[in-house]
């Protein structure tokens, strides 16, 4: 069965850590960084780029700031650029990965939008308490709760506002998934777990 599991997440979460598991249990593609360089293969720009811009609005403003390097095509960058484009590469390589794999894990990017009219899609959002995310920032980045704090608020305002604008969804809102669950409920591991049965339910799989 051709299967497609999307994940978001909070930031600090736990969520790449679950997508990962789900792409180990059910022997799928995983697709996260590699969006951006299928992406960039795809336009000509840099992968560096794309790390720069991933999963923002407003990042158009800041183009005339880039240096020319980024850029393989100089009549493609004066005549093509724009922000949409920007997002609509991204789109076509997320097409291009479930066309081209029987089954793959897609965090973030929109992933759930683009792929709507596929039948063999899930969609879920992956929640946690504010201390445990706080705490998992403070390790990864070797930082303070509060500037662990702002770096979940900033990075998740900019998360929204690109997911908004581009789906016309709420991210992070129940109706805009099939399934959202906290993790710091049953830990990383069983959360990953009550996932993967709910989804085994959803498509009878045995």
């Amino acid at each position: 069965m051709r299967l497609i599991i999307n994940i978001g997440r909070q930031i600090g979460s736990g969520g790449l850590i679950i997508a990962k598991k789900l792409a180990e249990d059910f022997g799928c593609k995983f697709y996260d960084r590699e969006l951006l360089n299928l992406a960039a293969k795809e336009s000509g720009f840099s992968e560096k780029f794309f790390e720069q811009n991933d999963e923002q609005k407003g990042f158009f403003k800041q183009m005339f700031h880039l240096h020319m390097p980024f850029v393989s095509d100089n009549n493609f960058y004066n005549n093509k650029f724009s922000q949409e484009s920007l997002f609509q590469f991204q789109s076509d390589a997320i097409r291009k990965a479930a066309e081209e794999n029987e089954a793959c894990v897609f965090v973030g990017r929109c992933a759930d939008y683009i792929l709507r009219d596929e039948k063999n899609m899930v969609s879920v959002f992956i929640t946690a308490d504010m201390d445990q995310r706080i705490q998992r920032m403070c390790e990864r980045h070797n930082c303070d709760r509060a500037t662990a704090r702002k770096l979940i608020n900033n990075g998740e305002e900019q998360r929204a506002t690109y997911y908004n604008y581009y789906t016309g969804k709420k991210w992070g809102h129940a109706s805009s998934y099939d399934l959202c669950v906290n993790s710091s409920i049953l830990g990383m591991e069983e959360t990953e777990k009550y996932i993967a049965e709910f989804i085994r339910k959803k498509f009878n799989m045995q």
